[in-house]
Protein backbone atom coordinates (compact mmCIF):
# COMPACT_ATOMS: atom_id res chain seq x y z
CA UNK A 1 0.00 0.00 0.00
CA UNK A 2 0.96 3.56 -1.06
CA UNK A 3 0.85 5.79 2.03
CA UNK A 4 -0.22 9.54 -0.24
CA UNK A 5 2.20 11.34 2.29
CA UNK A 6 1.03 15.19 1.86
CA UNK A 7 3.27 16.67 4.14
CA UNK A 8 6.18 15.47 2.24
CA UNK A 9 5.01 16.19 -1.49
CA UNK A 10 3.98 19.83 0.41
CA UNK A 11 7.49 20.33 1.40
CA UNK A 12 9.02 19.22 -1.62
CA UNK A 13 6.64 21.82 -3.79
CA UNK A 14 7.59 24.61 -1.27
CA UNK A 15 11.10 24.12 -1.83
CA UNK A 16 10.48 24.38 -5.85
CA UNK A 17 8.54 27.90 -5.17
CA UNK A 18 11.22 28.69 -2.83
CA UNK A 19 14.23 28.90 -5.58
CA UNK A 20 11.21 30.60 -7.72
CA UNK A 21 10.88 33.09 -5.15
CA UNK A 22 15.29 32.96 -5.08
CA UNK A 23 14.86 33.94 -8.64
CA UNK A 24 12.75 36.40 -8.69
CA UNK A 25 14.97 37.90 -6.17
CA UNK A 26 18.12 37.88 -7.84
CA UNK A 27 16.10 39.90 -11.24
CA UNK A 28 15.08 42.23 -8.73
CA UNK A 29 11.82 41.32 -9.54
CA UNK A 30 8.42 41.61 -7.24
CA UNK A 31 8.42 39.12 -4.01
CA UNK A 32 5.13 37.64 -3.99
CA UNK A 33 2.92 38.93 -1.19
CA UNK A 34 -0.15 36.88 0.34
CA UNK A 35 -2.49 38.43 2.86
CA UNK A 36 -4.89 36.78 4.67
CA UNK A 37 -7.94 37.81 6.60
CA UNK A 38 -9.02 36.05 9.52
CA UNK A 39 -12.80 37.41 11.03
CA UNK A 40 -13.18 35.92 14.79
CA UNK A 41 -11.57 33.74 17.39
CA UNK A 42 -12.23 30.50 15.52
CA UNK A 43 -9.29 27.57 17.02
CA UNK A 44 -9.73 25.74 13.52
CA UNK A 45 -9.17 28.62 11.44
CA UNK A 46 -6.32 30.47 13.73
CA UNK A 47 -4.24 27.91 13.42
CA UNK A 48 -5.11 27.18 9.86
CA UNK A 49 -3.88 31.00 8.71
CA UNK A 50 -0.84 30.45 10.93
CA UNK A 51 0.19 27.96 9.13
CA UNK A 52 -0.36 29.78 6.05
CA UNK A 53 1.66 32.50 7.32
CA UNK A 54 4.92 30.67 8.71
CA UNK A 55 4.50 28.42 5.07
CA UNK A 56 4.68 32.06 3.62
CA UNK A 57 8.21 32.60 5.23
CA UNK A 58 9.59 29.32 4.51
CA UNK A 59 9.30 30.02 1.13
CA UNK A 60 10.54 33.78 1.03
CA UNK A 61 6.55 35.05 0.28
CA UNK A 62 5.70 38.71 2.39
CA UNK A 63 2.73 37.76 4.11
CA UNK A 64 0.18 39.93 5.93
CA UNK A 65 -2.17 38.95 8.44
CA UNK A 66 -5.41 41.24 8.72
CA UNK A 67 -6.79 39.89 12.22
CA UNK A 68 -10.77 41.57 12.76
CA UNK A 69 -13.03 40.82 15.99
CA UNK A 70 -16.33 38.17 15.71
CA UNK A 71 -18.12 41.99 15.81
CA UNK A 72 -16.96 43.45 12.40
CA UNK A 73 -19.99 44.01 10.45
CA UNK A 74 -19.95 42.89 7.07
CA UNK A 75 -19.67 46.16 5.79
CA UNK A 76 -16.19 46.60 7.36
CA UNK A 77 -15.60 43.56 5.92
CA UNK A 78 -16.18 44.73 2.66
CA UNK A 79 -13.93 47.76 2.89
CA UNK A 80 -11.41 45.34 3.75
CA UNK A 81 -11.61 43.53 0.42
CA UNK A 82 -11.67 46.91 -1.49
CA UNK A 83 -8.91 47.89 0.20
CA UNK A 84 -6.72 44.86 -0.43
CA UNK A 85 -8.42 44.70 -4.15
CA UNK A 86 -6.63 48.06 -4.78
CA UNK A 87 -3.19 47.73 -2.80
CA UNK A 88 -0.77 46.79 -5.66
CA UNK A 89 1.49 45.45 -3.14
CA UNK A 90 -0.94 42.20 -2.07
CA UNK A 91 -0.66 39.91 -5.27
CA UNK A 92 -3.05 37.26 -3.91
CA UNK A 93 -5.25 37.21 -0.94
CA UNK A 94 -7.80 34.95 1.45
CA UNK A 95 -10.90 35.59 3.07
CA UNK A 96 -10.56 32.68 5.87
CA UNK A 97 -14.18 31.09 6.05
CA UNK A 98 -16.25 30.20 7.90
CA UNK A 99 -17.19 34.13 8.41
CA UNK A 100 -19.97 34.71 11.66
CA UNK A 101 -23.05 33.89 11.07
CA UNK A 102 -24.19 38.20 9.78
CA UNK A 103 -21.76 38.55 7.16
CA UNK A 104 -22.52 36.86 3.60
CA UNK A 105 -20.10 34.60 2.64
CA UNK A 106 -21.62 34.53 -1.56
CA UNK A 107 -21.34 38.51 -1.24
CA UNK A 108 -17.64 38.56 0.01
CA UNK A 109 -16.49 35.71 -2.68
CA UNK A 110 -17.62 38.33 -5.05
CA UNK A 111 -16.24 40.95 -3.89
CA UNK A 112 -13.01 39.65 -4.23
CA UNK A 113 -11.00 40.79 -7.34
CA UNK A 114 -10.76 37.87 -9.34
CA UNK A 115 -6.77 38.40 -10.13
CA UNK A 116 -6.21 38.37 -6.49
CA UNK A 117 -8.67 35.36 -5.76
CA UNK A 118 -5.79 32.67 -4.75
CA UNK A 119 -8.84 30.59 -3.18
CA UNK A 120 -10.06 29.81 -6.92
CA UNK A 121 -14.11 30.40 -4.99
CA UNK A 122 -14.75 33.58 -7.41
CA UNK A 123 -17.36 32.85 -10.09
CA UNK A 124 -15.48 34.03 -12.96
CA UNK A 125 -12.12 31.73 -11.89
CA UNK A 126 -14.57 28.70 -11.05
CA UNK A 127 -16.03 29.83 -14.74
CA UNK A 128 -12.14 29.44 -15.97
CA UNK A 129 -11.54 26.15 -14.61
CA UNK A 130 -14.83 24.72 -15.86
CA UNK A 131 -13.52 25.38 -19.36
CA UNK A 132 -10.20 24.51 -18.64
CA UNK A 133 -8.63 28.39 -18.97
CA UNK A 134 -5.91 29.48 -17.22
CA UNK A 135 -6.63 30.35 -13.72
CA UNK A 136 -6.34 29.68 -10.00
CA UNK A 137 -7.75 26.63 -8.96
CA UNK A 138 -9.59 25.70 -5.43
CA UNK A 139 -6.42 24.77 -3.39
CA UNK A 140 -7.63 21.89 -2.05
CA UNK A 141 -8.80 20.16 -5.10
CA UNK A 142 -5.75 21.23 -6.82
CA UNK A 143 -3.83 20.36 -4.14
CA UNK A 144 -5.33 16.78 -4.44
CA UNK A 145 -4.39 16.59 -8.03
CA UNK A 146 -1.03 17.55 -7.35
CA UNK A 147 -0.66 14.77 -5.25
CA UNK A 148 -1.69 11.88 -7.37
CA UNK A 149 -0.08 13.29 -10.16
CA UNK A 150 3.51 13.27 -8.04
CA UNK A 151 2.56 10.03 -7.24
CA UNK A 152 1.72 8.46 -10.21
CA UNK A 153 -1.31 7.06 -9.50
CA UNK A 154 -3.05 6.42 -13.27
CA UNK A 155 -6.28 8.23 -13.10
CA UNK A 156 -7.06 7.63 -16.73
CA UNK A 157 -10.46 6.02 -17.85
CA UNK A 158 -10.72 5.26 -14.13
CA UNK A 159 -13.76 5.25 -11.45
CA UNK A 160 -13.86 7.69 -10.00
CA UNK A 161 -16.25 8.64 -7.14
CA UNK A 162 -16.33 12.09 -5.29
CA UNK A 163 -18.49 12.12 -2.38
CA UNK A 164 -19.56 15.50 -1.76
CA UNK A 165 -20.45 18.63 -3.21
CA UNK A 166 -19.29 21.70 -1.89
CA UNK A 167 -18.40 24.88 -4.02
CA UNK A 168 -15.00 24.12 -2.44
CA UNK A 169 -14.16 20.34 -2.77
CA UNK A 170 -16.36 18.31 -4.12
CA UNK A 171 -17.81 20.02 -7.23
CA UNK A 172 -14.93 21.53 -8.46
CA UNK A 173 -12.76 17.94 -7.31
CA UNK A 174 -15.38 16.26 -9.87
CA UNK A 175 -14.54 19.01 -13.07
CA UNK A 176 -10.62 18.50 -12.47
CA UNK A 177 -10.96 14.88 -12.49
CA UNK A 178 -12.75 14.63 -15.18
CA UNK A 179 -11.07 17.09 -17.70
CA UNK A 180 -8.53 15.90 -20.73
CA UNK A 181 -5.76 16.47 -18.40
CA UNK A 182 -2.83 13.61 -16.05
CA UNK A 183 -4.03 13.66 -13.96
CA UNK A 184 -7.87 13.20 -15.28
CA UNK A 185 -9.25 11.66 -17.99
CA UNK A 186 -11.76 9.86 -15.14
CA UNK A 187 -15.00 9.07 -15.42
CA UNK A 188 -16.71 10.93 -12.02
CA UNK A 189 -19.68 10.10 -10.04
CA UNK A 190 -20.33 13.19 -7.64
CA UNK A 191 -22.55 11.16 -4.83
CA UNK A 192 -24.12 13.18 -1.77
CA UNK A 193 -26.50 12.59 1.21
CA UNK A 194 -29.34 11.99 -1.20
CA UNK A 195 -27.44 9.52 -3.02
CA UNK A 196 -29.15 6.17 -2.96
CA UNK A 197 -27.41 2.34 -2.61
CA UNK A 198 -24.09 4.90 -1.62
CA UNK A 199 -22.22 1.93 -0.81
CA UNK A 200 -22.98 0.27 -4.11
CA UNK A 201 -21.56 2.43 -6.03
CA UNK A 202 -18.53 2.90 -3.98
CA UNK A 203 -17.74 -0.64 -3.90
CA UNK A 204 -17.36 -0.55 -8.01
CA UNK A 205 -15.05 3.28 -7.50
CA UNK A 206 -11.29 2.18 -8.53
CA UNK A 207 -10.59 6.38 -6.47
CA UNK A 208 -13.05 7.65 -3.73
CA UNK A 209 -12.43 11.22 -2.79
CA UNK A 210 -14.14 11.87 0.03
CA UNK A 211 -15.29 15.43 1.41
CA UNK A 212 -18.37 14.97 3.40
CA UNK A 213 -17.26 16.19 6.78
CA UNK A 214 -18.24 12.96 8.44
CA UNK A 215 -15.95 11.75 10.96
CA UNK A 216 -15.02 8.11 10.01
CA UNK A 217 -17.88 8.19 7.31
CA UNK A 218 -16.38 5.26 4.27
CA UNK A 219 -16.14 2.66 6.19
CA UNK A 220 -14.65 -0.97 5.31
CA UNK A 221 -17.43 -2.16 3.63
CA UNK A 222 -17.84 0.94 1.19
CA UNK A 223 -14.67 -0.30 -0.22
CA UNK A 224 -12.97 -2.38 -3.04
CA UNK A 225 -9.94 -4.27 -3.09
CA UNK A 226 -7.18 -2.16 -4.04
CA UNK A 227 -9.09 1.18 -4.18
CA UNK A 228 -7.12 4.85 -3.99
CA UNK A 229 -8.70 6.57 -1.27
CA UNK A 230 -8.32 10.20 -0.65
CA UNK A 231 -9.21 11.63 2.68
CA UNK A 232 -9.94 15.86 2.35
CA UNK A 233 -12.40 15.41 5.85
CA UNK A 234 -10.88 16.58 9.07
CA UNK A 235 -12.19 16.18 12.64
CA UNK A 236 -11.35 16.54 16.16
CA UNK A 237 -12.20 13.77 18.66
CA UNK A 238 -12.18 13.82 22.23
CA UNK A 239 -9.22 11.26 23.33
CA UNK A 240 -8.19 11.40 27.00
CA UNK A 241 -4.74 9.25 26.29
CA UNK A 242 -3.72 12.56 24.32
CA UNK A 243 -1.95 15.32 26.23
CA UNK A 244 -4.35 17.62 24.12
CA UNK A 245 -7.36 15.99 24.99
CA UNK A 246 -8.23 15.28 21.67
CA UNK A 247 -7.30 13.38 18.27
CA UNK A 248 -7.78 14.33 14.71
CA UNK A 249 -9.43 12.23 12.30
CA UNK A 250 -10.74 12.29 9.08
CA UNK A 251 -13.95 11.55 7.11
CA UNK A 252 -12.14 7.75 6.42
CA UNK A 253 -12.58 4.76 9.18
CA UNK A 254 -8.89 4.59 8.27
CA UNK A 255 -7.92 1.45 10.59
CA UNK A 256 -9.99 -0.68 8.93
CA UNK A 257 -10.09 0.74 4.95
CA UNK A 258 -6.12 1.28 4.78
CA UNK A 259 -5.51 -2.50 4.62
CA UNK A 260 -8.39 -2.85 1.50
CA UNK A 261 -6.58 0.32 -0.63
CA UNK A 262 -3.45 0.21 -3.01
CA UNK A 263 -3.13 3.60 -1.92
CA UNK A 264 -4.51 6.14 0.70
CA UNK A 265 -3.95 9.56 2.05
CA UNK A 266 -3.34 9.54 6.29
CA UNK A 267 -5.25 12.34 8.79
CA UNK A 268 -3.74 14.47 9.56
CA UNK A 269 -0.50 14.68 6.93
CA UNK A 270 -2.46 14.20 3.74
CA UNK A 271 -4.69 17.07 1.48
CA UNK A 272 -4.50 19.69 4.72
CA UNK A 273 -0.44 19.81 3.85
CA UNK A 274 -1.13 20.22 0.01
CA UNK A 275 -3.73 23.00 0.42
CA UNK A 276 -1.25 25.22 1.89
CA UNK A 277 1.12 24.21 -1.30
CA UNK A 278 -1.55 24.80 -3.92
CA UNK A 279 -2.54 28.42 -2.21
CA UNK A 280 1.38 29.09 -2.29
CA UNK A 281 1.59 28.24 -6.26
CA UNK A 282 -1.50 30.08 -7.08
CA UNK A 283 0.21 33.07 -5.43
CA UNK A 284 3.15 32.96 -7.19
CA UNK A 285 1.16 32.52 -10.50
CA UNK A 286 -0.30 35.96 -9.27
CA UNK A 287 3.11 37.31 -9.91
CA UNK A 288 3.00 36.32 -13.22
CA UNK A 289 -0.14 37.31 -14.29
CA UNK A 290 0.05 40.58 -12.20
CA UNK A 291 3.73 42.03 -13.27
Amino acid sequence: MILLDGKATSNSIKEEIAAEVEKLKQQGKKVPHLAAVLVGEDGASQTYVNSKVKSCERVGFDSTLIKLPASTSEEELLKTIDDLNNNDNIDGYIVQLPLPDHIDENKVTLAVAPGKDVDGFHPENVGRMSLGLPTFLPATPNGIMEMLGRYNIETSGKNCVVIGRSNIVGTPMSILMSRNTNPGNATVTLVHSRTKNLAEITRRADIIIVALGKPKFLTADMVGEGTVVVDVGIHRIEDSTKKSGFRLVGDVDYENVAPKCSAISPVPGGVGPMTIASLLQNTLKAISLQH
